[in-house]
Order: C-alpha cells, then structure tokens, then sequence
C-alpha cells in the first residue's frame, strides 16, 4: 500500500515454529521508497522478494530499479530476503557495523541468537557495501535522502532512517509494541533509543516493522507508552530478584509473561533473551 508520497508499504506474514504442529503467526513490514531510483529498506524473511517484486511490478515499477536495501538490523525477519534480492538486481546493502557479523554470517547469528526455523526464514548471507552510522546521509535520487540514527537495545546495530521530504520515520524494530512479545538485547540502550525518537518533533509517519504505519499525535504516544511498558518488564524483573539471586530463567519468563497478559506460548528463548538483559542491568 502507499503510505506517503514516495513510500510504500508491503506487510509480509510468517510463522515462526515453537513446538510440534505449533507455529506463532508474526508479520514484518518491509518499505520502498519510490524515487528516480527505489530503495528497499528490509526485505522481509526468505521468499519474501516473490511479494516484493509483485508489488513492484503492479504499482508500474521493475525489480531492477532497486538501487540500494538498507537493512534496519540483522535479525531473520529482516534480511531473510537479502540474498535473493541482491542476487536478483544487484543492488547495494547498507547496514551498521554493530550487525556486520551477523547478517554476512547467518551461520554464526543462528548459533549466538538462536530462533526457531532460523534457516527456513533467512535465505543466505549477503556482504555490506556500506556501512552507515549517526548522521549519515543516504542520498536516493530526485532530491531525497535518509538520515541515519545509530538507535541499538534491540540489537547492536539497530538504525533509524529519517526521510525529511515525507517526515516519515523508519525504526525498525526499535519501538516495541506495548502488549506485544518484547524483544531487545540491551534494556537501557532501548529505553535511550526511543527517547532520541521521541525528541525528534516534526515526525507526521512512523514506519515499524510490526507496527501498521502511524500517523500523527498517536506516534508520540505509542513512543511513550513503549517506554512505560520497557519500564514495567524491568519493575518485574527486579520484583523477582531476591537476595542478590536471579531466578530461574524459566520461571521469570513465565512470571513475567503471565503478568503482562501474553499468551503461554510467549515464554520462548526469545523472550529469555530480553530478560537476561534486564538482568544484566540489575548486575545478574
């Protein structure tokens, strides 16, 4: 769908498995920006490129015309698509240093980062042409350009693209979804991230990737309300420390999963992950 005057959306779902004839339904956003050129930033999981360039070709456009993919963090939702992509158009891929390991070698991610299906979600490894960081400009053609903001907690090298011409917001996976299956590496450096967002004034769209696209005073909101409910999974963390001692991780999961109203099946490796963190910050 068309978002503004030079984006577009494509909402891509999959299913990440979680036991026997058990699957947990996901969906991710990946965007184009229309120019005298197209840049794609993220490209969705492994086949995702059918969905992209049917969309490319019905909205008048050509694979092709894909000049550069910026990948917002390395994670499998995110580059799973890269490989075919690039292959297809030989296009750029610009991501930040802080994800490099990982996205040109998805071996190794599977290994640190263990998710469930990794390798049916993500297509291969692609190498990056460019590395971006805070305050990068990306120029795209016919007078628009992204801004780059270094915007880490949900990975290392998670960036935001800020698109001046259309005052749209790109973040990635950076604002959590309040009630939604958090997911972060870094607690204080998430918390950090969106306040730098949320300072920024003048944004009318904001693009997440598992968020439909925003518009207007509910994007200041939802950035404070991501930051309240990063805040209370802490609270809750820290409610089940006692005596110096961290809990067992499955035993938090559940706890903390049973507290925030997420269903059973939320108490996964990935939410273990996002807690560790927290009790990281806490000294555990």
């Amino acid at each position: 769908m068309q978002v503004t005057e030079h984006i577009h959306a494509i909402k891509i779902p999959f299913k990440i498995p979680i036991g026997p004839q058990l699957s947990l339904d996901r969906f991710v956003y990946a965007f184009l920006i229309y120019g005298s050129r197209i840049c794609l930033i993220d490209t969705g999981v492994n086949s995702a490129e059918t969905t992209i360039f049917e969309y490319l070709h019905k909205t008048g456009r050509r694979p092709k015309e894909i000049d550069m993919i910026i990948l917002t963090h390395s994670h499998p939702d995110h580059i799973g698509a890269a490989h075919s992509i690039k292959k297809a158009t030989g296009c750029l891929i610009a991501a930040h240093f802080g994800d490099k390991n990982w996205i040109e070698d998805v071996d190794r991610q599977c290994r640190e980062r263990p998710v469930p299906g990794f390798h049916s979600l993500v297509g291969g490894p692609v190498d990056i042409n460019r590395m971006v960081e805070e305050g990068d400009i990306l120029e795209l053609g016919d007078g628009l350009s992204l801004e780059v903001f270094h915007t880490p907690g949900h990975s290392e090298g998670s960036i935001s693209l800020w698109l001046p011409a259309d005052r749209a917001l790109f973040c990635g996976d950076a604002v959590p979804l309040p009630g939604d299956l958090p997911i972060y590496d870094d607690y204080k450096k998430s918390v950090c991230s969106i306040m730098k967002l949320k300072s920024l004034t003048s944004i009318h769209t904001l693009l997440s990737a598992w968020d439909d696209p925003r518009k207007g005073d509910s994007i200041y909101q939802l950035m404070g309300e991501s930051i309240s409910f990063l805040q209370r999974i802490h609270e809750l963390v820290a409610r089940n420390v006692t005596s110096d001692t961290a809990p067992e991780i499955k035993d938090l999961c559940r706890q903390v999963a049973i507290s925030l109203g997420l269903p059973a099946s939320a108490a996964t490796p990935m939410l273990a992950r996002s807690l560790q963190a927290n009790l990281r910050t806490l000294g555990l």
